[in-house]
């Protein structure tokens, strides 16, 4: 005699994944977020696609960013912004901060020992 086995997951998912569930023969308990749930959920996804990104072997990598874009696009609507805006503060950023081209790692700081002045202005 089998058993039901119930998994909670309790995370944003994908529109098809009830439906994918379903042709399975399992079922597929949902609910559609409230507004203020929605950023939460989607940022806690983001950081989740990010760490399976993280984990992901060289073939897995691609899908992974795919993911990653999706939640960023729906995060990105969500928001109120358009891709355009978010390229364009990115243009910006990259202008005034640099970009990620030379790999630096920054290992650590040292700041110079206090001098005991007073700051002037």
């Amino acid at each position: 005699m089998s058993r039901e086995q119930t998994i909670v997951h309790g995370k944003l998912v994908r529109d098809r994944i009830p439906e994918i569930i379903e042709a399975d023969g399992r079922t597929a308990t949902v609910r559609v977020l409230d507004e203020p749930e929605l950023v939460p959920a989607l940022t806690a996804k983001l950081a989740e696609e990010a760490e399976e990104l993280r984990r992901a072997g060289p073939g897995d990598r691609l899908g992974e960013l795919a993911d990653i874009y999706e939640v960023l696009a729906a995060l990105t609507a969500t928001l109120g912004f358009s891709g355009g805006q978010v390229r364009e503060a990115a243009r910006r950023k990259r202008a005034e901060r640099g970009g990620f081209s030379r790999r630096l790692w920054l290992d650590e700081v040292t700041s110079p020992p206090e001098s005991g002045r007073m700051p002037s202005g």
